[in-house]
């Protein structure tokens, strides 16, 4: 059986052998040669999937962007032979306002890449905007701070509570993009982004301070601390508008930033002047341990133009006693002595202080002293001759002299007040005329 087995097992490998080769002989062709593609087949091709599309769209792209491709220069040589036949003193930048040829408005920073072309960037371009933030920017002084600030192109968040401060020192920025007004009191926190921060919300007035005294020392106070804390969170720039109330009455004449004061701390007046000292020291606090960068500015009396009518401050009482045929009120004997200063200046010696390298304090005043009978007799001489002065007892805790040393504002600032009162009082005269004659404000007080 195992001999049959393996006979018929080998016939089988046999026959399966000869099989095999009988196949692969008979099924083995030399490989054929590749023809090339005939022309209908090349344009069946084409139309086959939508080909023809994807080929014209690419056609069309090229060609358009060849096309355009001139324009995207920034002049043609039109413009630089135009260009060439100006004066060397008038850049591409100054052709805009020749009437010889139209032109259109381009973007900044397509002027700033042209003039970096040929190497020059005109004044102020190259500055990046700021987004400011003014408290008390509705009052006297933050209203025209606001005015220069939007004036030279930044963007300005005000906040005021309108305890003293008016919206309508500020109505005029209404609808401008780089304006923005929030109705906050600066006691409670707020979370802004802001570069920096002009923290000048306080009353300042002896009427309104003396209003709510806890009021005024709570503003000194959190006020303060709320926006040196905002300052530091986000690290923005911040300056203090703090007083020469810091002084009190003071032992020494004129007053320099060294010299520490002689204030009465339980006095009427002390919930503004030991607030005010109390500010600085939160600001110095926070600029030594946790470095913020502050500036301290020491203001003394400032007048102009959107003043309260009837805050209380002797150049506000008089003009407007003045204007109302009513007899100039002076304290005491009259020869207490004051210094008076431009509030144009002023904002300009604040704007100094920011953008400088010096924390301060600094004292931005204006030198030229006056005694309040002299001040009197130039409101008489300014609106009305005729009228007469009525003599009152004097305020607890009037200081007698009043008058800064602004010399480290000149060396380190380069700032000095330019406009005298005789010159800025008339100025202040014709919006006090305008709001008690014509408007609602003075009705009250005539």
């Amino acid at each position: 059986m195992k001999q049959l087995h393996k006979q018929s097992s080998l016939a089988y490998r046999r026959d399966e052998e000869q099989l095999s080769s009988g196949d692969h002989a008979s099924s083995y062709s030399p490989k054929a040669l590749k023809h090339h593609r005939s022309i209908p087949r090349s344009i069946n091709y084409i139309f086959k999937e939508q080909r023809l599309l994807f080929i014209l769209l690419g056609i069309l792209i090229g060609s358009t962007f060849f096309i355009i491709q001139p324009n995207l220069s920034t002049f043609t040589p039109s413009d630089a032979g135009s260009a060439a036949s100006l004066p060397k003193s008038v850049s591409l930048f100054d052709r805009e306002a020749l009437p010889s040829r139209k032109t259109y408005p381009r973007s900044t920073a397509g002027m700033m890449m042209q003039q970096q072309r040929n190497g020059r960037i005109p004044v102020g371009i190259g500055r990046k905007r700021m987004r400011i933030v003014v408290t008390g920017g509705a009052g006297f002084v933050g209203s025209h701070l606001v005015d220069k600030l939007i004036a030279r192109g930044d963007d300005v968040i005000v906040i005021d509570n309108f305890f003293t401060g008016r919206k309508d020192n500020v109505m005029h920025h209404f609808g401008n993009p780089r304006f923005e007004m929030i109705r906050h009191d600066v006691v409670e926190p707020i979370l802004l982004e802001v570069d920096q921060i002009y923290h000048l919300a306080c009353p300042a007035s002896p009427v309104h301070y003396k209003y709510n005294p806890v009021k005024t020392i709570k503003t000194n106070v959190m006020g303060t601390l709320n926006m040196l804390g905002l300052a530091k969170r986000i690290g923005a720039k911040f300056l203090l508008t703090s007083t020469s109330e810091v002084y009190g009455d003071p032992l020494e004449h004129p007053q320099k930033e060294t010299y520490w004061g002689n204030v009465n701390p339980i006095g009427v007046r002390s919930c503004y002047d030991e607030g005010k000292r109390t500010a600085e020291t939160l600001a110095m606090d926070y600029h030594r341990g946790a470095g913020v960068e502050v500036r301290i500015a020491r203001i003394f009396n400032t007048y102009g133009p959107r003043m309260c009518l009837d805050d209380g401050r002797v150049v506000s009482n008089f003009v407007a006693q003045a204007i109302r045929k009513q007899p100039l009120t002076v304290y005491g004997d009259g020869k207490q002595t004051r210094s008076f200063q431009y509030v144009a200046d002023l904002v300009d010696g604040l704007m100094a202080l920011m953008e400088g390298e010096h924390v301060g304090p600094f004292n931005l005043g204006n030198p030229g002293e006056f005694t309040m009978l002299e001040l009197a007799e130039v409101v008489k001489e300014t609106i009305d001759p005729s009228a007469t002065i009525e003599y009152k007892e004097n305020t607890a805790d009037d200081p007698h002299k009043r008058k800064p040393d602004i010399s480290k504002a000149k060396d380190l600032l380069n700032w000095e007040p330019k406009i005298s009162l005789r010159e800025g009082l008339p100025r202040m005269v014709s919006d006090f005329q305008n709001r008690i004659l014509n408007e609602d404000e003075g009705k009250g007080q005539k």
